[in-house]
């Protein structure tokens, strides 16, 4: 058997999936604020970093929520 084989799941095991979300969006837009605010004002700059930080806060919240209520076997 090659090795990729041996690395597929049995069947049967469920296989876990990140619900949708529209996190990655906000920090892309938050820091496309914080870019364009460097050259136009630092008001824009300081709306994207607050975006981006009340944004990436929750996103990493979310994530540990799932991997909470992964099994412990998953590792």
């Amino acid at each position: 058997m090659s090795e990729v084989e041996q690395d597929t799941p049995p069947v049967g095991e469920e296989i876990h999936l990140p619900g949708p979300t529209v996190k990655p969006l906000l920090v892309a837009i938050a820091i496309t604020l914080m870019v364009v605010g460097t050259t136009t004002s630092w008001f824009i700059s300081i709306i994207g970093l607050i975006i981006f930080v009340v944004t990436t806060v929750m996103w990493v919240r979310d994530t540990r929520r799932d991997i909470e209520q992964l099994p412990d076997e998953h590792g």
